[in-house]
């Protein structure tokens, strides 16, 4: 469909949409992880074998810290979290502040027309979508191990994970804010 004359097409700004992506993907863990019963949080898995929610949780930082620290070597990062201890809001917290660490990369990357980013091939979308991959994979994991040990989320938290629209609405986006 082709533009009639006088009218306006908005270009996509992949730097903006890269962040919101990611921002979004952020609230989602957030929506997630505010639901885990503490009952479930340190508890073994139902297999005996494996990480645990609190594990798996602290893992998905730690995973953002390795490429963190491959793509920006001057970067500050956060701290590192001990797994086996932190508590819900410790990772939390954790989690905002490597998503937070994440967006300022993206913000300072400089401009290349490949999208180049350090030590990541091929390129920062393939970043983003790799960083948004994992975390998912460990939402449907953690959401999982909720149900097996009889602490599942809640039905609708469970469909909000899904609704990218609202999450981004929730982030502030689209309100005609610049964030």
């Amino acid at each position: 469909m082709s533009p009639t004359a006088g009218s306006k097409t908005a270009s996509l700004d992949l730097r903006k949409a890269l962040l919101e992506t990611f921002a979004i993907n952020e609230k989602a863990n957030q929506l997630l992880l505010g639901t885990i019963a503490e009952a479930a949080w340190h508890a073994a898995p139902s297999s005996g074998k494996g990480r645990t929610i609190a594990e798996i949780a602290a893992h998905m930082h730690v995973v953002r810290l390795m490429w963190l620290s491959a793509a920006d070597k001057s970067g500050k990062l956060p701290a590192k979290l001990q797994p086996d201890k932190a508590t819900q809001r410790e990772v939390q917290s954790a989690l905002t502040q490597s998503a937070v660490a994440v967006d300022s990369l993206l913000q300072k990357a400089p401009e290349d027309p490949a999208g180049k980013l350090p030590n990541f091939k091929p390129n920062v979308v393939a970043f983003i979508g790799y960083l948004v991959a994992h975390d998912s994979h460990h939402r449907g994991q953690i959401g999982m191990m909720a149900r097996q040990l009889g602490h599942p989320i809640d039905k609708k938290a469970a469909y909000g994970l899904w609704e990218w629209g609202s999450l981004w609405r929730d982030h502030g986006f689209g309100s005609g804010s610049s964030k």
